[in-house]
């Protein structure tokens, strides 16, 4: 019987993902191995949910390197402590380096706040209602070294409710990624979606869309 996945979540703040992902696993819906939380704030509430767990958790300061390079460097140092196959980026609130995506090519997820490619980067719910937008919603996909522009795995969408503020928009869409962030890492965590050759293969086909799950 195949080990589970050794999975690294990368988080910088309250961890609200990594929560999804530590009560899949202990709900048995999820096999993945958590095998270390890493931060780069020591005051990251997300590490106390981890030690709460029992995962293993480690902390680099970014401040403490005189560039992004130098980070990476040490972060991949510590990481590659652990031998993670998978990492997810819950709320790292870092833009890596091509030095760390290269090493981890094909390893990285991440998940964005929006129907990606529309509207990458910052304020996502507020771009969607002052665009009037019917749908939104989020995106699970591999990280390459271009900012929200990796190949797509997993998009939940829901409609827009009319008046709703950008708050109560943001909430909604929160609520859907901690369903489908642990769905999409269980896909590559057991082989069922790869990366390869730049593009996402899922059940040994090229995919050039996203599976869409509609809340």
């Amino acid at each position: 019987m195949a080990k589970p996945c050794k999975t690294a979540i990368l988080i910088s703040g309250s961890g609200t993902n990594l929560q999804a992902f530590i009560d899949a696993v202990e709900q048995g819906t999820l096999e993945l191995n958590l095998c270390v939380v890493f931060s780069n704030n020591p005051n990251a509430p997300g590490l106390e949910r981890a030690e709460k767990a029992g995962i293993p958790t480690t902390c680099i300061q970014h401040n403490d390197y005189p560039d992004r390079e130098s980070f990476d460097e040490a972060l991949i140092a510590e990481l590659d402590r652990f031998k993670p196959d998978l990492l997810v980026l819950a709320g790292f609130m870092r833009i890596l380096s091509t030095r760390f995506v290269t090493h981890y090519c094909g390893r990285i997820l991440n998940i964005h706040p929006a129907l990606l490619p529309a509207y990458p980067g910052l304020n996502t719910h507020q771009r969607v209602l002052e665009s009037g937008d019917a749908w939104h919603g989020s995106t699970v996909h591999f990280v390459t070294e271009k900012l929200d522009a990796g190949p797509r795995i997993l998009q939940g969408r829901l409609a827009v409710k009319p008046g709703e503020s950008a708050e109560e928009l943001a909430l909604r869409v929160q609520a859907v990624e901690h369903q489908i962030y642990p769905q999409a890492a269980a896909w590559v965590g057991s082989g069922k979606v790869v990366f390869r050759s730049g593009e996402c293969w899922r059940d040994g086909k090229q995919s050039d869309a996203p599976v869409i799950q509609n809340f």
